[in-house]
């Protein structure tokens, strides 16, 4: 429910573009603008709200962050303009890798060593569900009634959320809790750093073809927006299957799994230009770039792998480093939209990221092989 609520808060804004961009008298680029905000709140929260909250109880903790949410989401439903509803958005982001982060880590501890990255993409199947009915829904209610009452349906189902926790997570007075200076000194190591730039910077295509979606589907495609929540819809379903499939790849691959998306997203985002004129070439496309939405559980799960002793530092820190891609993604995009090179560009710019992605990967698992090899070496040592 929670993945549910933060998934359509960040991305109802997507499908929203043209008439937020209409309502308040700015052009569709500046709207991105709004994107980049959100993503930014969850860039600097993350890290502060999880060291902040390291001597919390997680149930604690997680009841907090969905409070938070709530509240930033309805004064985006109020905003009376631009500027103050870029400033909610940001405030809105805020407490949005923080949550996910937690949540990860309070759902891996239930479940046997090789079952996490299963039970992660349960956790991030409320992100995935939101991309499939949150924001098609959002969508809609924006396009029939007012582009802010799909903040309101946000705010509510954040505070709906909050009183789950409270009803249904039990409190665990056993849990470990980190000091919050000992978490900053243990995560400070590249094996940390180098997922953390992968999705940064190798996920930003996806945010760069979705973020510009509706208005391509309408100035390149040519459909009636009718078309927009459908167009949504099979993005979402993509995303919830790739979802599933990045969780059962890494269960079999571990690491390997994420240099296998990141190519499989540079083949998807070079093609997605030559699907855009065509409106069901463009339904296929979305579901196939949607996929690289497995690279999020995939990460999550190799993070906790090498994060220790800053777990929950680092958990927070991977969907910060998701929403610069989504800070990123759509500032690449409207700067070439910008330049005049078209809405399509978006996919060109998007298999740039990636393939920048790919190279962070090689020099990750260089690394890896490099640290196991000396591993082995002391092991033979030791035995001999």
């Amino acid at each position: 429910m929670g993945g549910f609520g933060i998934g359509t808060g960040e991305f109802a804004i997507m499908g929203l573009m043209p008439g937020v961009a209409l309502d308040l008298g700015v052009t569709e680029p500046q709207v991105g603008h709004l994107i980049s905000a959100y993503a930014l709140g969850v860039v600097v929260g993350a890290p502060i709200l999880a060291i902040g909250g390291a001597r919390l109880y997680r149930r604690h903790l997680l009841i907090l962050l969905m409070s938070f949410y709530a509240l930033g989401n309805i004064a985006s439903a109020l905003a009376p303009g631009y500027g103050s509803l870029l400033v909610f958005r940001f405030i809105a982001g805020l407490p949005h890798g923080a949550y996910f982060g937690v949540a990860a880590l309070v759902a891996a501890s239930l479940v046997p060593f090789n079952k996490r990255a299963k039970v992660v993409s349960l956790v991030m199947m409320g992100l995935t569900l939101a991309l499939l009915i949150g924001n098609p829904l959002a969508t809609i209610l924006g396009q029939h009634l007012d582009w802010r009452y799909a903040f309101g349906f946000v705010g509510a189902i954040a505070a709906l959320t909050g009183l789950m926790i409270v009803l249904f997570l039990p409190l665990n007075r056993q849990e470990e809790r980190q000091s919050p200076f000992s978490e900053i000194r243990a995560f400070n190591r590249p094996e940390i750093w180098y997922p953390l730039a992968i999705g940064s910077i190798g996920f930003a295509g996806m945010f760069c073809v979705f973020s510009y979606m509706a208005p391509t589907l309408l100035e390149v495609t040519g459909v009636n927006p009718f078309w927009i929540p459908i167009a949504l819809a099979v993005f979402g379903l993509g995303g919830f299957i790739g979802n599933i499939l990045g969780g059962w790849l890494f269960d079999r691959l571990q690491f390997r799994s994420v240099g296998w998306m990141l190519l499989w997203s540079i083949s998807m985002l070079l093609l997605y230009p030559y699907a855009t004129e065509n409106i069901w070439t463009m339904l296929v496309m979305c579901f196939l770039v949607a996929l690289m939405v497995g690279l999020g559980p995939a990460l999550q799960t190799h993070l906790m792998d090498v994060a220790h002793g800053a777990q929950t530092l680092a958990a927070a820190s991977h969907h910060a480093a998701f929403n610069v891609a989504n800070a990123l993604g759509p500032w690449l995009g409207g700067m070439a939209i910008s330049a005049g090179v078209g809405w399509q560009s978006t996919g060109y710019v998007g298999a740039t990221t990636a393939a920048a992605g790919l190279a962070i990967f090689l020099l990750a698992w260089r690394q890896q092989s490099g640290a196991e090899r000396v591993d082995n070496d002391v092991a033979f040592s030791q035995d001999h």
